[in-house]
C-alpha cells in the first residue's frame, strides 16, 4: 500500500513573527495528527550558524532524522533539513515525513533507521503536493545502505560502545525508562544515526522498533523521544537537565559499564562481525543475556573478557544440548586458549560447571582441555571452590601429561612445613587433585593429617567467633553466661591445669603460674555448678566453607579419612570443646572400625548437653561411656570428658570427688586431670568442708605433680582439717603463716578458711600455750583480725557467759603480752571491753567470783586484783593503765 507523505516548511531563522506551515499532506492524515507532528518538525539552528550560508555551509548544517510514535499508535519517519529560502529568508527548514498507520509495517519490513540515508528524501515540496518517490518504499533490496560503514564507525567509537549500547538497550525496554531520553553528543548528526544503526543491528527487532529518536535537537530536556542527538555545545545543558549524556566527541570514558551483554556486543562490533547478533538470537535464552552472544562470539574467534567468557561457559553448562559438536569444540578451544591470562575465579567456576555438563556427553578428547585447565587452576591458582573433574577424566595420555607437570608441585607443597598456616581448603584441594592424577601420597599422609587436623579446628573457631558466629555447645552468647551457665570462654584450651599439667602444646606449665581458672577460683565460682549450653540455643550451626570439599575428600579417599580422623582423635584431649563444636558443624564419617574414643565423646557431647542440661554428673558418665574405653585402658579419656563437661571452669568439690574416684591416681596423672581436682579444692567456697579432705587426698595421691604455690595452698587446706578434727604437729601457728606466704597470691576463700580454723583453735580451752604465744608474738594483722572475728562469734560469747574457767582464761590471755605490738594490743583491749565485759556482766555473782578465783589460781594475786579492778572499771583507758601497772608490779 502507498503510505501518506507530509511536507512542512518551518519558520525562517530569526523571524519570530513567521510560522511554519504544511505544504502537502497525504490522504488519511488528520488535523489532530498534524498538530501533533508540527512540534516534532521544529528546527533550531546551531549556535554560530551563518545568516546567509554558502552552499557548502548549508549542507554542513545538522539534519534531524526522526522516528516517533504518535498518540493513536501510528508512527512517523521524517527528515528535517536546512534548505535555501527566499531573499528575505535565506534559510528555511523543510521536513519530509512518511506516516505509517497502526499495524502497517515499513516497506520491505525495514526498521525506521534504515531509511535515514534514503536518496528520496525531498528538500522541497514537489509540484502538485505529491512526492514522486516514497523514501521508504524505494530503498534498494538486501541489507540497507545504513549498514555500510558501521564497522568502521564502531571501531572508531570503541571506548564508548559498551556504555552507549547498554543505555540504548535500557531505552528500548517496553516501558520507557524514567529520567528522559538518552543523549548522544556528536559533532555530526549523521553519526547519531550511525549509533542508532549499531543499536538496530545489535538489539532484537521488537526492541529496536521501540527506540524512538531524533538525530538533532536543541531542546533534549523537553523531548518525549527515547534517544536524541545534540551538538557538543548543548551537552552541558543536557547534563544540567539530569539526562544520561554520552559525549562521544570528547575524551573517552574512564569507567566501564557493568552490563556484560553490552560489553560483549561492543566486542562483536569492534571485531566487525555484526552477523553474530542474528546468530545469537537463534540460541535459547533471554535476548539480553550475555551467554548466547558470548558463545557465538567465542566460537567465531572474537576475543572476550573474563566475565563474558564466564557468561558463555555458564550458559553452555545450563544448555549443553543447544550446541552441536562443532560449536562445542570451538567453545572449549576458546575457553582453554593458552593465550588468556586474565581468568577470574567466577570464570573458573563456570568452566567447572560446563565440564560437569559435558563430561560423559562429549568424547574425552573434547573435555580433556577443560579438565586440565581446572586442575591446573586448582593447583597453581589456589581456587578452592572449583568443581574438580572425575578421576577417569584423565585416563590415558592426557592424565600422564598433566600429572607430570603438576605432580612435583603438589608433592612439594604438601611436604612443606608451612602446612600449619595453609588454609584447609587448599590442603583438601591438593589431596583431591593428587588422587585425581593418580599420585602416591601415602608416605606424606601422616604429616599432612597432623597439620590439617588443628587447622580444621582453627578455621571453624574463627568463623564461630565472628560478629554473627554460631554459639554452640559451651560457647556463651554475650551476657548469657550467668543464666545459661556456659562452660567455656572462646579461645581457652579445654584443659585448665595450671600446676605443671600439659597444656595444649603438650609442654608442662611453669609451676606457680596461674591457669585460666584462677579467676574462677578467686571469685568462688566453682561452688555453683554451671550448666552446659544445649546445642542450637543461639541458632543452628552453619557448616564452615571448607566442609563440602572436606567431606568429599574423606568419601573419596579411605586412607586420608583414616589418617585425619586419627589425628583429630589425638588432639581432641587438648581442646575437646573445639572438637565438639567442629563435629557439630561438620558431620565426619567415623562409624568404621577405628576406635576414636575422643572423637566419639566429642560427638556425643552436644546431644548429651541438650538432654541432661545442668546435671554435670550425669553428663560426665554419659560422655565417658561414649568413649567405649575404660579410663584404666586409656587415661586420656578422663581429660577429654573433663574438658567437655567443665571446659575452663573448675568442678565443684563433689564433682572433683567423682573424678578422683573414677580412676586411679596413675590415670589422672597420665591424663593431667589432677589439675582440675586441685582447682576444685582451691576454688571451693569457704564453708565447703569437704574441700579440706579433698586437699588432703590430693597431696597424698599426687605428691610430685602438685608443687609451688598450689602445693602450699593445698597444705594449708589440709592443715585446716587437722586443726578442726585432729592433732596437728607442733608449730602449726607459725606454719599457717609460712604456708600462706608460700601460696601467694592465695585464693581469698582458702585464706579465710585457714585463718578461721587457726583462730578457732587458738580460742579453744585446750589450745597449747606455745602456739598461742607464737601467734601473739607474730603480731600478724590479718591473723589477729581473724582471731578478733572468731572471738566475736556467738559460740565464743556463749561459752564466755556460761563457763567461768573459759572467761578467766580469755581474761588472762587478753591482758598478757601488752607490748608485743600494736595489732595485738589494740585487738586484746577491744575484746576485753566489747566481748568479755558484756559476758561477765551477764553472770551471777557466784559465777563472777568463780572467774576471779580462777584467774588468781592460774595466775597470781596481782592478776586477780587486776580482774577485780577491771570488772569495776568503767573506761577502757583507766582499765588499761591499772592492768599494766599491776602486771608490772606482779
Amino acid at each position: 500500500m502507498s503510505l501518506a507523505q507530509v511536507h512542512h516548511i518551518s519558520a525562517a531563522a530569526g523571524d519570530e513573527s513567521a510560522e511554519g506551515r504544511f505544504t502537502a499532506v497525504g490522504r488519511g492524515v488528520t488535523a489532530a495528527l498534524l498538530a501533533e507532528l508540527e512540534p516534532l518538525f521544529a528546527y533550531v539552528l546551531p549556535d554560530g550558524a551563518p545568516h546567509r550560508p554558502t552552499d557548502a555551509e548549508l549542507r554542513s548544517l545538522p539534519q534531524a532524522f526522526t522516528y516517533a510514535v504518535l498518540s493513536d499508535g501510528s508512527r512517523v519517519v521524517g527528515r528535517t533539513a536546512p534548505a535555501r529560502g527566499e531573499s528575505s529568508a535565506p534559510v528555511r527548514f523543510h521536513t519530509h515525513a512518511v506516516h505509517i498507520p497502526v499495524g502497517v509495517p515499513l516497506p520491505g519490513d525495514r526498521l525506521p533507521v534504515e531509511a535515514w540515508r534514503s536518496p528520496h528524501w525531498a528538500t522541497v515540496t514537489p509540484a502538485g503536493g505529491a512526492s514522486l518517490s516514497d523514501p521508504l518504499g524505494a530503498l534498494p533490496p538486501g541489507p540497507a545502505p545504513v549498514r555500510e560503514g558501521l564497522d568502521d564507525f564502531a571501531v572508531s567509537r570503541g571506548p564508548w560502545l559498551a556504555a552507549v549500547l547498554s543505555d540504548l538497550r535500557r531505552a528500548s525496554e517496553e516501558a520507557a525508562p524514567a529520567g528522559g531520553p538518552v543523549v548522544l553528543v556528536e559533532r555530526r548528526s549523521a553519526d547519531v544515526a550511525r549509533w542508532l544503526g549499531l543499536a538496530a543491528v545489535a538489539l532484537p527487532r521488537e526492541s529496536a522498533e521501540r527506540l524512538t529518536f531524533t538525530t538533532y535537537t536543541r531542546r533534549p530536556g523537553s523531548s518525549a523521544l527515547r534517544v536524541v542527538g545534540v551538538a557538543p555545545e548543548d551537552a552541558a545543558a543536557a547534563r544540567e537537565a539530569g539526562l544520561r549524556v554520552h559525549v562521544c566527541a570528547d575524551r573517552p570514558p574512564v569507567e566501564a559499564t557493568g552490563d556484560v551483554w553490552a560489553r560483549t556486543a561492543a566486542r562483536v562490533w569492534r571485531s566487525r562481525a555484526p552477523e553474530l547478533f542474528q546468530e545469537a538470537r537463534g540460541l535459547p535464552g533471554d535476548p539480553f543475556a550475555a551467554g548466547p552472544l558470548a558463545v557465538v562470539a567465542l566460537c567465531a574467534g572474537v576475543g572476550l573478557g573474563s566475565e563474558e567468557r564466564a557468561a558463555a561457559a555458564a550458559w553452555a553448562a545450563e544448555r549443553p544440548y543447544a550446541l552441536d559438536a562443532k560449536r562445542t569444540g570451538q567453545l572449549v578451544e576458546a575457553l582453554t586458549s593458552p593465550g588468556i591470562d586474565d581468568r577470574t575465579g567466577s570464570e573458573f567456576d563456570a568452566v567447572g560447571r560446563l565440564f560437569g555438563a559435558l563430561d560423559g556427553r562429549c568424547p574425552a578428547p573434547v573435555t580433556a582441555p577443560l579438565a586440565a585447565m581446572l586442575v591446573t587452576e586448582a593447583v597453581r591458582g589456589g581456587n578452592g571452590s572449583l568443581e574438580l573433574p572425575r578421576r577417569d577424566a584423565f585416563v590415558g595420555p592426557e592424565g600422564e601429561a598433566i600429572a607430570g607437570v603438576l605432580g612435583p608441585e603438589i608433592l612439594t607443597e604438601l611436604e612443606s612445613g608451612a602446612g600449619g598456616s595453609r588454609p584447609v581448603a587448599r590442603t583438601v584441594q591438593l589431596l583431591r587433585v593428587a588422587r585425581l592424577l593418580g599420585m602416591n601420597t601415602r608416605d606424606l599422609l601422616p604429616d599432612v593429617a597432623t597439620r590439617l587436623a588443628p587447622a580444621l579446628l582453627r578455621e571453624t573457631e574463627a568463623e564461630t567467633e565472628g560478629p554473627e558466629g554460631y554459639a554452640g555447645p559451651g560457647r556463651p552468647e554475650e551476657g548469657a553466661e550467668a543464666a545459661a551457665g556456659p562452660l567455656r570462654t572462646a579461645g581457652t584450651p579445654g584443659l585448665t591445669g595450671s600446676r605443671g599439667a600439659p597444656g595444649p602444646s603438650g609442654t608442662p606449665r611453669t609451676p606457680g603460674t596461674p591457669g585460666p581458672s584462677g579467676a574462677a577460683r578467686a571469685s568462688g565460682s566453682a561452688g555453683t555448678p554451671a550448666a552446659p549450653r544445649p546445642s542450637g540455643t543461639a541458632g543452628s550451626p552453619a557448616a564452615p566453607a571448607f566442609a563440602p570439599a572436606l567431606l568429599e575428600l574423606l568419601d573419596e579417599q579411605f586412607d586420608v579419612r583414616t589418617a585425619l580422623l586419627g589425628a583429630l582423635d589425638r588432639i581432641a584431649p587438648e581442646d575437646p570443646g573445639a572438637v565438639a563444636r567442629f563435629l557439630e558443624r561438620v558431620a565426619l564419617p567415623f562409624t568404621g572400625t577405628q576406635a576414636l574414643p575422643h572423637l566419639r565423646m566429642c560427638a556425643e557431647a552436644p546431644g548429651a548437653m541438650t538432654t541432661l542440661g545442668r546435671d554435670r554428673t550425669a553428663l560426665w558418665h554419659r560422655i565417658l561411656r561414649a568413649a567405649g574405653l575404660s579410663p584404666f585402658a586409656e587415661p586420656l579419656v578422663l581429660r577429654t570428658a573433663a574438658g567437655l563437661v567443665w571446659e575452663d571452669r573448675a568442678p565443684t568439690v563433689e564433682e572433683a570427688r567423682l573424678l578422683l574416684e573414677a580412676a586411679t591416681s596413675d590415670a589422672h596423672r597420665a591424663a593431667g586431670t589432677w589439675s582440675r581436682l586441685a582447682d576444685a579444692a582451691l576454688g571451693a567456697p569457704a564453708d565447703a568442708e569437704e574441700a579440706e579432705a579433698l586437699a588432703h587426698d590430693l597431696l597424698r595421691a599426687f605428691p610430685q605433680e602438685i608443687q609451688g604455690r598450689e602445693r602450699a595452698a593445698l597444705q594449708l587446706l589440709a592443715l585446716c582439717r587437722d586443726l578442726r578434727t585432729g592433732a596437728p604437729e607442733p608449730g602449726w601457728a607459725d606454719r599457717v603463716r609460712t604456708l600462706r606466704d608460700r601460696a601467694a597470691p592465695l585464693e581469698p576463700q582458702v585464706q579465710e578458711r585457714a585463718f578461721t580454723a587457726l583462730a578457732e583453735r587458738l580460742l579453744a580451752p585446750d589450745r597449747p600455750g606455745a602456739e598461742l604465744y607464737a601467734f601473739v608474738r607474730s603480731d600478724d594483722t590479718d591473723l589477729i583480725a581473724a582471731y578478733d572475728r572468731a572471738a566475736r562469734t556467738e559460740p565464743t560469747r556463749t561459752r564466755l557467759r556460761t563457763q567461768p574457767a573459759y572467761a578467766a582464761d580469755c581474761f588472762t590471755v587478753w591482758t598478757a603480752h601488752p607490748h608485743v605490738g600494736p595489732a595485738w594490743t589494740t585487738t586484746a583491749a577491744a575484746l576485753l571491753e566489747e566481748v568479755l565485759r558484756p559476758a561477765v556482766r551477764s553472770m551471777s555473782a557466784e559465777l563472777v567470783a568463780e572467774v576471779e578465783e580462777t584467774v588468781g589460781r592460774t595466775g597470781s594475786s596481782g592478776r586477780a586484783n587486776a580482774f577485780r579492778d577491771w570488772n569495776r572499771s568503767r573506761t577502757l583507758g583507766r582499765l588499761g593503765r591499772r592492768i599494766v601497772g599491776r602486771v608490772r608490779r606482779g
